[in-house]
C-alpha cells in the first residue's frame, strides 16, 4: 500500500528556486500550499508566478514571514514545510521554526532556504561566506528545537552557472561564444544541476525516511565537472575555440572586496566553486548525509552536455 503524500506548504515560492519547488510540488501529486505576501499579488511578474500556481492546483495562502500569526495558520494545513527565501530574509527563518514549534508537534519534515553548497563543510570567503553563515546558524536554530529536518544541497543552479559558463562579471543569458574567463586554474570540479531536476529530487527526499535529519546531496555523476570540462564541451558544440582569460586566485581575492554588490557575491561564490573546489573537496559520510542520484536512480536527470543543447 503506498504511503500517502505529505502536505507541502512553500514559503518564498515566487523566487528563483521556489517556483520549481512549488510547481514540482504540486506537479508530483503533493496537495501543495504556496505563502505569498500581499505584495507579490500586485507585482506583476509575481501575480502571473502565482496564476501558474493556481492553474497547478496550488492553495494560495497569504502571510508573511514576520507575521507570526499567519505563518503559523499556514503551517496548521500541511505535514512538510519548505523554505526557499532569498538572501535577505534568510535570518527570518528563525520565525518559521518557532512557528512549527507552536502550532504543534505535527510537522514531519523542514526543508530551510538551502539549495547551494554545504554551508557546514565550504571554504568560502567574503560575502559567500556571510551567507553560508546565516543559512548555518538557522541550521543550528533547527537543531537545537528538535525540529525534523532535510538540508538540500543542489550546488549549482544551471540557470545561473553552466547557461553563461560561470561569467558572473557579464550579463550573458547563453554562453559565450568568442571569449570566456576561467578562474584559477579551472580544474576544479562543481556540480550544475538543472533546476526543475533539483525540484524532483527535492520531492523524493520530503517523505523518505532515508533523508530524515540528513543532507541529500544531489551530485549525478554526469554533473560533476570543472570549468575546463564545460567551456571543452561548449567548445565542441559550436565548432570554435574561445579565447580564454585566466584570473588567479591572488588577482579573485583581491577583486572581490573592491567589487560592488552583488559582484562581490557572485565573485566569491566563483572562488569558492570553481577555484577552491567547495562543492566537492569532501567526501559525503552517512552519519551527515545521503546523495540523491543514488538514492532515487529512477530520476532521470538532464546532464551538463544535454542542458548546453539548446544554446546551439
Amino acid at each position: 500500500m503506498a504511503t500517502e503524500k505529505s502536505k507541502i506548504l512553500v514559503i518564498g515560492g515566487t523566487g528563483y528556486i521556489g517556483k520549481f519547488i512549488v510547481e514540482g510540488s504540486a506537479k508530483s501529486g503533493h496537495k501543495t500550499f504556496a505563502l505569498v505576501r500581499e505584495a507579490s499579488l500586485s507585482d506583476p511578474a509575481k501575480g502571473k508566478i502565482v496564476q501558474n500556481f493556481k492553474d497547478l492546483g496550488v492553495t494560495i495562502l497569504n502571510g508573511d514571514l514576520s507575521d507570526k500569526e499567519s505563518l503559523v495558520k499556514a503551517i496548521q494545513h500541511v505535514d512538510v514545510v519548505i523554505s526557499t527565501v532569498g538572501l535577505s530574509q534568510l535570518m527570518n527563518q528563525l520565525n518559521i521554526i518557532s512557528a512549527i514549534k507552536e502550532s504543534g508537534k505535527h510537522i514531519k519534515r523542514f526543508l530551510p532556504s538551502e539549495f547551494g553548497n554545504d554551508v557546514d563543510r565550504t571554504v568560502a570567503i567574503g560575502a559567500a561566506k556571510s551567507e553560508f553563515a546565516m543559512k548555518a546558524e538557522v541550521r543550528r536554530a533547527v537543531e537545537a528545537e528538535g525540529v525534523p529536518y532535510t538540508y538540500v544541497i543542489n550546488n549549482c543552479f544551471d540557470g545561473y552557472f553552466l547557461a553563461t559558463l560561470a561569467q558572473c562579471e557579464t550579463r550573458l543569458t547563453s554562453p559565450p561564444r568568442d571569449k570566456v574567463t576561467i578562474y584559477g586554474d579551472g580544474n576544479a570540479k562543481a556540480i550544475l544541476n538543472k533546476e526543475e531536476d533539483i525540484a524532483a529530487y527535492t520531492m523524493r527526499a520530503v517523505d523518505d525516511p532515508m533523508t530524515l535529519n540528513k543532507s541529500v546531496y544531489i551530485n549525478p555523476p554526469k554533473n560533476i565537472v570543472s570549468q575546463n570540462d564545460v567551456v571543452a564541451l561548449w567548445e565542441s558544440k559550436i565548432g570554435k575555440t574561445l579565447e580564454k582569460s585566466y584570473v588567479s586566485e591572488e588577482e579573485l581575492l583581491k577583486k572581490i572586496p573592491q567589487s560592488p554588490h552583488p559582484l562581490d557575491l557572485l565573485l566569491a561564490l566563483n572562488h569558492a566553486i570553481f577555484v577552491k573546489g567547495d562543492q566537492t573537496w569532501f567526501t559525503i559520510e552517512p552519519s551527515f548525509g545521503v546523495e540523491a542520484s543514488q538514492l532515487y536512480p529512477d530520476v532521470k536527470y538532464t546532464s551538463v552536455d544535454e542542458y548546453l543543447n539548446q544554446f546551439v
